[in-house]
């Protein structure tokens, strides 16, 4: 594993473990934070250990057309029941995302180094997030690094049935209407799984994010 410095260099990720870790240390600049993301990048790390960077081999990812809808959630998307808003309340999205309890995790890894990280980001128009209202309230939504032709998703939580995978389908219509590539899910979950995302080798994955260089 490489220790980084001072200098804004990251280690070709091809020298990642098998687990996907490629580094450790630095800073959580927005320097830093854009030149890991448009390099394959990203950091995850608990709140009691140094920061940890990463490029897994394979990569999660969604093209847009293989999108799963099912049945179901087409009648929860019909009924219009949620109202969606894109950068409205950054800042409520990553704490709720920070909060939420999920199933076989202790803890966040979420810290609030990491939220003044990404606040800085969405300030500065690189990070953005997408919520879901019911009744006026913030139900769900989700948020991410926007690389100008792909969205690097981070986190997503949901408050009521459904709230999330809406999110997750808005950001999809959102994007693909914009002519974007496809949307980063880092690492393996049964949930985007469900949705339509696969994995792909970590080199295919490259040659996508590097298009825009």
């Amino acid at each position: 594993m490489y220790r980084l410095t001072a200098d804004l260099t990251f280690p070709p990720v091809e020298l990642a473990s098998p687990e996907g870790i490629l580094a450790f240390g630095g800073d959580l600049s927005p320097e830093r934070l854009l030149l890991a993301y448009r390099n394959g990048i990203f950091p995850w790390f608990n709140i009691d250990e140094p920061i940890i960077w990463w490029s897994p081999d394979p990569r999660m990812v969604l093209f847009f057309n293989e999108l799963k809808i099912s049945k179901s959630m087409r009648n929860v998307l019909n009924r219009d029941e949620f109202k969606i808003t894109f950068n409205k309340d950054f800042s409520a999205v990553i704490r709720n995302c920070q909060q939420v309890v999920r199933k076989g995790q202790e803890g966040t890894w979420i810290s609030e180094q990491m939220i003044t990280a990404y606040e800085k980001l969405f300030e500065l128009g690189h990070a953005k997030s997408v919520e879901v209202w019911q009744n006026g309230e913030l139900v769900g939504g989700l948020y991410g690094i926007d690389l100008g032709h792909v969205f690097c998703g981070e986190s997503m939580f949901s408050k009521v049935s459904n709230a999330s995978k809406v999110a997750f389908i808005s950001l999809v219509n959102h994007l693909d209407a914009n002519k974007y590539s496809l949307i980063d899910c880092q690492v393996y979950n049964e949930h985007l799984a469900s949705l339509g995302c696969r994995e792909i080798n970590r080199e295919d994955f490259m040659k996508i994010i590097k298009m825009a260089d």
